[in-house]
């Protein structure tokens, strides 16, 4: 599956200027890490996020969906999809 290359270059200069992030290919897209831990990346063109355990983001907004690569959703991580005005 190809990515969003606009998009990972996007998150690449907003994130790789922090220090303990690392950036490596992972799901078909690309995985920004935070001392070897994933915290974002890209899939496609959505953006796949990881939450605090204690966030409570709204899922059921038309923009997100549950992060599910092997048929069961992880409860720590959303598909943010680009908005359509």
């Amino acid at each position: 599956m190809a990515y969003d290359e606009a998009l990972v270059d996007r998150m690449r200069a907003a994130l790789l200027r922090r220090k303990g992030v690392t950036e490596k290919k992972m799901f078909g897209g690309v995985c920004f890490m935070v001392d070897n831990h994933m915290c974002c990346g890209v899939a496609g063109k959505d953006l796949a996020l990881r939450l605090a355990r204690r966030a409570r983001l709204q899922r059921s907004k038309s923009h997100t969906r549950p992060f599910d690569m092997t048929g069961k959703a992880m409860k720590t991580m959303l598909f943010v999809s680009a908005r359509r005005a």
